[in-house]
């Protein structure tokens, strides 16, 4: 095995941490999380209750690495050309300009994403993947890095719009933050008691930091043992008695790079099998399908992933 320098890497997820920790309270392993999905080029969906703190969390992260960022508050009138951009007939010139959209940012923060009608959804699910727009004929690409933290409140449905399976599919990771604990939340109001921290933060990476790491996390090595660990737990799903459609192969290659970054980020240029049991719950759980009666039981799609998990044999070291 060929050992790969990734102290880029760690050091760079030192800093971060240290970084929006000024800020956000606790939550060091979500910060870590996304920071995986930015390292993977991926995006986060965030389901949560308002207040928890997901902008805030959203600003510092792209604060602290110098990246630009952009908020979009998603409603039922929202049109695909308000995320996207539109032509202008500029008179002074005499023709039609090219106005960009929010999503011409390094962090786009798609505020309750689920009251998006399916359409500008779709305008936005399309942006992600291809990183590139396109209007009246002309494709134009998107900067990078280039990531969508999308949020949803599981708790207020009416007028919303619930992303279809196929488009949940299209996140990288799914997370929650929840409620702090209590010595939490006393330290949040004393901390934001006189000021916003937020307003203090230096940034302390930049874009050419971020994209050297991007390309050093493809380097981690993966042993054949722990891949097909990956796999069995990924098969695993397919056979579950409670699950209606398994993960896909784009799951597999998505639990294998986050879980390459999750080594780099903790200071290993190699991927341990922890590091699939740590990432199958927030890259596996929003892609798949429970069967109605495991629904009508009110089983979690947390618990089931747990029990995929505990049915895979761990591969140990000779």
């Amino acid at each position: 095995m060929q050992e790969t320098d990734i102290r880029p890497v760690f050091d760079l997820a030192r800093k971060v941490r240290e970084s929006v920790g000024r800020v956000i309270v606790g939550k060091t392993s979500t910060v870590e999380l996304l920071l995986v999905a930015l390292l993977c080029e991926g995006h986060v969906l965030i389901e949560d209750v308002p207040g928890i703190g997901k902008t805030t969390l959203a600003k510092a992260l792209a604060r602290s690495l110098n990246l630009t960022f952009k908020r979009v508050q998603c409603t039922p009138d929202l049109l695909p050309a308000d995320i996207t951009g539109t032509m202008v007939f500029n008179q002074a010139a005499g023709a039609f300009e090219f106005y960009p959209g929010p999503v011409f940012t390094q962090v786009l923060l798609a505020d309750e994403v689920n009251r998006a009608t399916p359409r500008t959804q779709s305008a936005l699910l399309e942006a992600m993947e291809e990183r590139q727009v396109s209007v009246e004929g002309e494709v134009r690409p998107l900067p990078r890095p280039f990531v969508v933290l999308a949020t949803q409140n599981p708790v207020e449905l009416e007028g919303t719009f619930p992303l279809p399976e196929a488009q949940l599919d299209r996140f990288l990771l799914k997370l929650s933050l929840g409620y702090p604990d209590l010595e939490e939340e006393r330290q949040i109001l004393r901390r934001f008691r006189t000021a916003d921290p937020l307003r203090e933060l230096t940034p302390v990476a930049g874009v050419d930091e971020i994209m050297a790491a991007q390309r050093l996390v493809r380097e981690v090595h993966v042993s054949a043992a722990v891949e097909d660990y990956l796999l069995a737990v990924v098969r695993e799903t397919r056979r579950h008695p409670a699950i209606e459609l398994g993960a896909s192969p784009r799951a597999a290659l998505a639990l294998y790079r986050t879980a390459q970054a999750l080594a780099a980020v903790s200071g290993r240029d190699y991927v341990i099998p922890d590091d699939i049991k740590r990432l199958a719950g927030p890259v596996l759980a929003h892609r798949l399908i429970t069967k109605p009666q495991a629904r009508l039981k009110g089983r979690s799609v947390a618990e089931i992933v747990d029990e995929v998990l505990a049915a895979v044999p761990v591969p140990v070291e000779a």
